[in-house]
């Protein structure tokens, strides 16, 4: 799987440009703020119709402009493909695949990516929905159907975080509670399945490469954790569904007079360890920042086990994040498939991949 080439048209900072990209290894460099990042997400963007950075899809349209397109050449599943999406102000985004309409879930049929930035060294450390967004970003693109079980989720649970919020001032709209709390519990049933079972491949994959990594001389282990009453995350959605609503029941007063949602899927976390000591609480800097790199590895690899093909990997500015060790272990293993990388002018990353070399400067790549 490759992008070939890519036009972009009022995206970010870039009025107009076009890049074809080599097979391998794309090395994009230059100063901060000239548009490196930009370039990535517009790639992201591709495999999922969302961005990486934002919610919103008017803040990819550069500030000059009423339209961003993105549109790109693409060999995917032995096939030559085009992509193209349009945004436009005040108007949903369009998609086509091959001329063919598609909605933004769709897209991971055609395209992936794994994503490796800056924010993804810290998954260990920081709170459970940065590991959340790792599941759900992972998934979506490998699962379509999750990505729409996800949407109609964060629907039900919208709905129903307002409804504990104003039911103070209109009483009567804890008559539909039950029926939102329902919804949550019936979707949660199905997400859990979805990441009990990917969890369990990311710890196979991570637990070898990061024994690699450290030289055999630590043990990751990656434990996928939801509500209590859950039993066994990988039963059948039937069960899972009543479990969950047993510990709804337990909670719906709760939730009333707190004003917050205590049960389902948005409660899930990754339980991470090194050595058997809990890695957000004991692990080094250093560990740390090996483990998350595992983690992301892991996840290209099972991409590869999934579509038969690499996924486009793409680093934003997380090498210079790293010493030389770690950049080694990752530049040694990205072989195989086609990465782009983003970094400072002074790093020499050019000379230690021998990649195709651009340089942006100001919204223009040369």
């Amino acid at each position: 799987m490759k992008i070939n080439r890519i036009a972009l048209t009022g995206w970010r900072n870039y009025e107009w440009e076009t890049v074809d990209f080599d097979a391998g290894t794309n090395v994009i460099t230059g100063p901060n703020a000239q548009g490196k990042t930009n370039l990535l997400e517009a790639v992201y963007f591709l495999s999922c119709g969302k961005s990486f950075r934002t919610r919103f899809d008017r803040e990819m349209i550069g500030f000059e402009y009423s339209a961003a397109d993105i549109l790109a050449d693409i060999t995917s599943h032995d096939r030559e493909q085009t992509v193209n999406i349009q945004l436009r102000t005040g108007v949903p985004k369009k998609i086509l695949v091959n001329s063919v309409k598609k909605t933004a879930g769709e897209l991971s049929e055609t395209f992936n990516v794994v994503l490796f930035s800056p924010d993804d060294l810290y998954i260990i450390r920081e709170g459970a929905a940065s590991r959340r967004r790792l599941l759900d970003n992972a998934i979506s693109q490998i699962r379509p159907k999750y990505a729409e079980l996800l949407s109609s989720y964060n629907r039900y649970y919208e709905n129903k975080l307002r409804i504990l919020k104003d039911w103070r001032e209109k009483p009567d709209l804890l008559d539909t509670l039950d029926e939102f709390s329902d919804g949550i519990c019936r979707i949660s049933a199905q997400l859990i399945r979805y990441r009990a079972a990917f969890t369990e491949r990311l710890r196979e994959e991570a637990t070898r490469i990061h024994r690699s990594f450290s030289g055999n001389g630590e043990e990751l282990e990656i434990e996928y954790r939801t509500v209590r009453t859950v039993t066994d995350p990988t039963a059948s959605a039937k069960e899972i569904y009543y479990e969950i609503c047993d510990h709804q029941e337990q909670h719906r007063q709760a939730e009333i007079e707190s004003g917050m949602c205590l049960t389902g899927a948005h409660k899930d976390d990754l339980e991470i360890s090194i050595n058997g000591k809990n890695a957000r609480m004991y692990a080094s800097q250093g560990q740390t920042r090996t483990a998350a790199l595992s983690i992301k590895l892991a996840e290209r690899e099972i991409f590869l086990a999934e579509t038969g093909e690499y996924p486009v990997l793409l680093l934003d500015d997380v090498l210079s994040e790293l010493d030389e060790k770690r950049q080694s272990f990752v530049l040694n293993r990205i072989g195989g498939g086609q990465t782009l990388i983003t970094c400072c002018e002074d790093m020499n990353i050019s000379s230690r991949t021998g990649g195709k070399i651009f340089l942006v400067s100001g919204g223009r790549i040369r």
